[in-house]
């Protein structure tokens, strides 16, 4: 495989939140393959896994020793030292170049002040079925109405996630992510590929024989979305 490089990073931290209220759309897939990107480009890099399901976390302690370092943070965690303070704890997030940041399912509307807090852009993805466009459509307007979004819009971009193209059901979900008002910048398919990363704690781009042209394009169209300047945008 040829090398590859990432574009030029934006200067000043970026805290990337990838958020989802249903369950299953492969949160932990696209984050924990975004960190391995920036990490894997020398880029100081941690992982915030803020799931209790622990997926981001079981990566990580996967990950091989061998491999570009990630700085991986659990809060969900309990600690039996009551000294350890969850500042103590976030230290690692303050200090990386870039923090990628794993969110629980289930989030409800008033969950959504501490989440943007904690962000500089948000990505959604979002699979091909019927079921996960309603819910994503659901999840996409709460948030836009959420009044702490609406005070301070932060970047926000939807990708399709696991897609198998020339299907009908992805071609629902193409129209529908076109119609929406925010950037859909994009498209990752339902790769064999991100399953045995997954089991090593490897990026998909990590492996002997990982993804695609294709699939390293629809990386590099995120992340030059990510590491582009924020742009005004108006919510009526």
């Amino acid at each position: 495989m040829k090398p590859r490089s990432l574009p030029e990073l934006a200067p000043e931290q970026r805290r990337i939140l990838v958020v989802n209220a249903k369950g299953g759309c492969g949160k932990t897939t696209l984050t924990t393959n975004l960190a391995a990107l920036y990490a894997s480009s020398g880029v100081d890099t941690a992982l915030v896994d803020h799931d209790p399901q622990g997926s981001a976390s079981q990566w990580l302690k996967a990950r091989a020793e061998s491999r570009p370092a990630i700085a991986g943070i659990a809060p969900w965690k309990h600690t039996a030292d009551p000294s350890t303070t969850r500042s103590f704890q976030m230290r690692p997030a303050f200090v990386a170049r870039r923090v990628v940041i794993d969110t629980p399912a289930a989030l409800s509307a008033s969950d959504f002040g501490r989440w943007l807090g904690e962000a500089d852009r948000i990505v959604i993805p979002v699979l091909p079925s019927a079921i996960d466009i309603k819910a994503g459509a659901r999840f996409i307007g709460d948030l836009l109405l959420d009044r702490h979004f609406r005070h301070k819009p932060l970047p926000l971009t939807v990708v399709a996630n696991r897609v198998r193209r020339n299907t009908l059901v992805f071609q629902k979900l193409e129209r529908f992510l076109i119609s929406l008002r925010i950037p859909f910048v994009a498209t990752f398919r339902d790769l064999q590929g991100y399953v045995r990363a997954a089991e090593c704690g490897d990026g998909l781009f990590e492996l002997p024989r990982g993804g695609d042209d294709q699939e390293w394009a629809s990386f590099m169209d995120l992340i030059n979305w990510i590491e582009a300047p924020a742009s005004p945008r108006s919510i009526n």
